[in-house]
């Protein structure tokens, strides 16, 4: 089979590819990197003449004065001149709505030609899109990345990128995919809730992890408890790292030199991996129900992951509370509980850690994950 998989966050589609190609698949990633993450790609639509020195200064003052982002034109401009790289695949896949993330206008008429020019196209619901930010919106789960702004409309501007799938200019590219795909996959449980009924959501497939890429050893702690927190500040409100810093404050003061505290922002993906190596801890994300592709990661090392794990993921795989990771919750208090208890009891570290890997190994192998694809694909 020859696949297309168009965009990528958090490796998800790296991954993927992967899986498919240990099947014997043939399989192009598209994509700009994922921005400052620079995951790989084999055709490339990352912005270069509007991020050049001088040209850069340009882009922002054009911005500044009509709202008209260069860098995002740029895209769509470099996704144009290599559609003829695009054509004759047997599946589709793109990673969300915008997949390109270029002007609507032009998302959509790069988006035709990948219609006209292949045979199945499926839609991931990876992020946010149509359908989980008018469920976010109606304010149907407890909580959301949304939550900090429906809370506090003053951060609006940090969550806009989220919003705009709303906006009726989006519609219309919302209104196209729903014309021309096959169906929906979902990547998680947190995009499952918003797509149950849908006539073309074709279910849940976890996100794949290649282990083979990603050593595993039994975790010892030796000295001080290492504590791991990444922060990407485009989506800091949206994942709750607010929380995250008052608890480890806290856990400073309580804790001293039992503890190591790591605090890394917007780091490349080959740099964070480095650096949280040596974490026991890692915290992830306070508003989600289950785990996205960096806490996934980080629990295939054996590390005890605060993220998302909410009833329906425990009861979707049959898990315990605090069995495979801690499910993050939006209460400082809270969190300083839960870190206080691993700093203290620290062959709960161990054990969490090593049901985390197995977890892993079970639910999300590449090549298991990348055969699912294949059956929904070709049912």
């Amino acid at each position: 089979m020859k696949v297309l998989l168009l965009g990528e966050y958090s490796r998800l589609h790296n991954n993927l590819k992967e899986g498919l190609i240990s099947l014997g698949h043939e399989v192009t990633l598209v994509g700009d990197g994922d921005g400052f993450k620079n995951f790989d790609v084999d055709i490339s639509i990352r912005p270069s003449f509007f991020s050049l020195p001088g040209i850069d200064l340009i882009r922002k003052a054009v911005f500044r004065i009509t709202k008209f982002d260069l860098f995002t034109f740029e895209k769509g401009i470099k996704f144009w001149r290599k559609q003829s790289k695009m054509k004759g695949y047997d599946v589709v896949q793109l990673i969300n709505e915008k997949p390109i993330k270029t002007m609507p206008w032009l998302e959509r008429r790069l988006l035709k030609s990948i219609f006209k020019n292949n045979q199945d196209v499926y839609l991931l619901s990876c992020g946010a899109d149509t359908f989980v930010v008018d469920f976010l919106l109606a304010e149907k789960p407890k909580y959301s990345i949304l939550t900090p702004y429906l809370m506090d409309p003053s951060l609006k501007p940090t969550v806009q990128y989220i919003l705009d799938y709303a906006k009726k200019g989006h519609q219309k590219t919302h209104n196209l995919l729903m014309d021309h795909i096959k169906g929906i996959i979902a990547s998680d449980i947190d995009y499952v809730l918003p797509l149950e009924g849908h006539e073309k959501f074709k279910g849940l497939i976890p996100n794949p992890v290649n282990l083979d890429r990603i050593a595993y050893q039994p975790m010892t702690i030796e000295g001080k408890v290492n504590i791991f927190l990444g922060i990407n500040r485009g989506n800091m409100f949206a994942k709750g790292v607010p929380f995250f810093e008052k608890a480890l404050k806290i856990i400073q003061e309580k804790y001293g030199n039992e503890v190591t505290i790591v605090t890394v922002t917007s780091l490349p993906y080959k740099e964070y991996i480095v650096l949280f190596e040596e974490a026991h801890i890692i915290l992830d994300q306070v508003f989600g129900y289950d785990q996205g592709y960096n806490a996934l990661e980080a629990m295939a090392r054996g590390k005890v992951v605060f993220t998302g794990a909410e009833t329906e993921f425990l009861e979707h795989y049959g898990s315990r509370e605090d069995e495979v990771c801690i499910n993050a919750l939006p209460d400082v208090d809270y969190l300083v509980a839960k870190l206080s208890w691993l700093i203290e009891n620290r062959d709960a570290i161990t054990s969490i850690g090593a049901n985390a890997r197995r977890f892993v190994e079970k639910e999300h192998e590449y090549r298991m994950i990348a055969q699912k694809y294949v059956d929904t694909w070709t049912s």
